[in-house]
């Protein structure tokens, strides 16, 4: 029998905690953009989802996780800032002699990857990702190899890479939602090297190249992220702002003119500001409630939080909110301690309803033989 019960309307819910969650909200906001996500960084909360979870064709907004990758070989001492690594004759080709973002690199001159790092970061050159992925793997595509591996472990169950540039491949493909998933976590586990995503140019070869980000010096406290073009995927962004302590982080792709990305980019980051709110419901561990258990050494059982349960979404959405548990039930014992055994169902008016899972707080075992056999008695006659 599905049980349900209801607890008190969310009207005064704590401030927010970190913790990651993938549920999304579909209301409040318009754009012409595609593909629309808007995250709370600290928390990961999704606020605003517009085919979020389709795959796209991210361009050159896939290079973070090339440089996932790079910063990941950094920390273990694979290599240095200071390793040098040659430009082959691919990726000359493929990246300084190619109509794509380049940072003018020279057939078989050696580079730093100090230097590499800079020029896939802040001009986007599809040059210094190639000579990244050789020089670290041995080949672009088994660095490829590499990123699909490190999606996967990361949960980024819509990534597909089939390059280190994001240059068109219809089997290269990553929903919005993962590549704000992607983009906390580099901001979150590599703040040194995230700062590098907020300088303006960069020079090399006597050629000074400037940052398209547009929100760069146009909003206040943003700081990154990655801008994307190709004629298939249109005008894209990962943008990122920290104000008054808070992160928001939003995706979005499909804009037809550089112009058009840099007003929705503004428009988008300012809504994800003013517009839209995070709020804790429990944090992990937090008893919510109990469920009644049938024939256990205990009648009921406590049901805590598995992990911090935050919700997002419109400003004002949120005061009309409710939250039941929601189990088969009575539970049967034994129930172990930890054991997923219900759910907390967040719903109301304009929001997509969102569920949580809910573990046992305590080991509950089989009643004893007299409290066994005189439940049997009560059922046989009174009924259950």
């Amino acid at each position: 029998m599905m049980l349900r019960r209801a607890l008190s309307a969310l009207t005064l819910l704590g401030a927010v905690a970190a913790a990651p969650l993938a549920h999304a909200q579909t209301n409040g906001l318009t754009t012409p953009a595609r593909h629309v996500t808007i995250m709370d960084g600290a928390s990961g909360a999704i606020l605003f989802c517009d085919d979020c979870n389709t795959p796209m064709p991210p361009a050159s907004m896939s290079k973070l996780m090339t440089v996932l990758l790079v910063a990941e070989r950094l920390q273990s001492g694979q290599i240095t800032l200071d390793t040098r690594f040659p430009v082959s004759e691919n990726a000359w080709r493929n990246g300084a002699m190619s109509d794509g973002s380049h940072m003018f690199l020279e057939l078989n001159s050696e580079v730093s990857v100090r230097d590499l790092l800079r020029g896939a970061i802040v001009v986007s050159a599809n040059d210094a990702c190639i000579v990244l992925a050789e020089g670290i793997a041995g080949s672009e595509q088994a660095f490829v190899t590499q990123m699909n591996e490190r999606a996967q472990a990361l949960g980024l169950t819509s990534a597909r890479f089939r390059n280190v540039t994001g240059l068109p491949d219809p089997d290269h493909v990553i929903s919005s939602s993962d590549l704000a998933r992607l983009t906390r976590h580099l901001i979150n586990t590599y703040p040194e090297l995230y700062r590098i995503y907020s300088e303006r140019e960069f020079t090399h070869n006597n050629r000074t190249q400037q940052n398209r980000n547009p929100l760069l010096g146009a909003y206040t406290g943003a700081d990154g992220v990655k801008t994307g073009h190709t004629d298939d995927a249109g005008y894209g962004l990962v943008g990122s702002a920290l104000v008054n302590g808070q992160r928001r982080i939003i995706v979005f792709n499909g804009l037809d003119t550089m112009a058009a990305r840099r007003t929705e980019a503004l428009r988008i980051m300012s809504a994800a500001f003013n517009d839209f709110s995070v709020a804790q419901i429990a944090a992990q561990g937090e008893e919510v409630g109990e469920a009644q258990v049938r024939l256990g050494s205990r009648r009921t059982v406590p049901l805590v939080a598995q992990n911090n349960i935050i919700i997002g979404g419109p400003r004002g959405v949120q005061s009309a909110l409710t939250a039941s548990i929601v189990y088969d039930g009575p539970l049967q014992p034994p129930i172990a301690e930890g054991q997923v055994v219900a759910r907390l169902v967040v719903e109301g008016p304009n929001f997509q309803t969102q569920e949580f899972p809910l573990a046992a707080g305590r080991r509950i075992g089989k009643a004893n033989w007299f409290s066994r056999a005189w439940e049997g008695l009560r059922l046989t006659l009174f009924g259950g």
